[in-house]
């Protein structure tokens, strides 16, 4: 990515930093609470020292049920050609870690991103995971990508949703992993991208729920 459209990016997804407070990754999968106590509902943990091990079943269609303050919408995941991206946000949301969180950049010409704990863009949830960049990869209205902060390999729990023209800028160059489509909803994802905001920001607030995860 140009420094230009890196630049163009990071501006339009709020001043967004470069440097996420990302841990390290371990190789054993053991989800260990790290010592700072965040916790989200029902006492969760929002911080693990190490990425979650491979568990999902790659012979399994997943599916994300994502339950908002304005309404319902389903995400099929790409569990196939992304498998440790789709393990992590199954990970994250079968431990409640998106309950309560905001979307915290809605910009409706482009997307709407969520998955930050701290609200503001900086937070994850305290390691990073590896890319599954596909080069034929449409950044297309509906599609469901895993941000990171710029650099190879910075993904952790925040992601945004395609939702207009200016995400087609992307596909230039893929640098963020889509690991699903959302096939359910779509109304209601527009309804959270015609959220007023300035500069990215939303002016009101919008919340996950929930985030059920389905298999068959």
């Amino acid at each position: 990515m140009s420094i230009r459209r890196r630049a163009l990016w990071f501006h339009s997804l709020c001043l967004i930093g470069i440097a996420l407070l990302l841990a390290g990754c371990g190789s054993n999968g053991d989800s260990v609470a790290v010592s700072d106590g965040a916790s989200g509902a029902a006492g969760k943990a929002l911080s693990w020292n190490k990425a979650p091990e491979l568990s999902i079943d790659l012979d399994k269609h997943y599916e994300a049920v994502v339950t908002t303050s304005k309404g319902r919408f389903t995400i099929a995941l790409d569990a196939k050609n992304t498998p440790v991206t789709v393990n992590n946000f199954v990970f994250l949301a079968e431990e409640g870690f998106y309950n309560g969180l905001s979307f915290h950049s809605i910009i409706e010409s482009f997307m709407i991103q969520t998955g930050d704990p701290k609200g503001n863009g900086t937070g994850n949830a305290g390691y990073r995971i590896p890319d599954e960049l596909d080069a034929e990869a449409r950044y297309e209205e509906g599609a469901v990508a895993m941000f990171n902060t710029g650099s190879p390999n910075t993904g952790s729990s925040q992601f945004f949703i395609c939702t207009g023209p200016e995400a087609s800028n992307l596909d230039r160059q893929p640098n963020y992993t889509i690991f699903g489509k959302v096939t359910e909803g779509m109304d209601v994802v527009r309804a959270i991208a015609k959220t007023p905001s300035k500069d990215g920001k939303p002016l009101e607030q919008v919340l996950i729920e929930t985030v059920t995860i389905q298999q068959s």
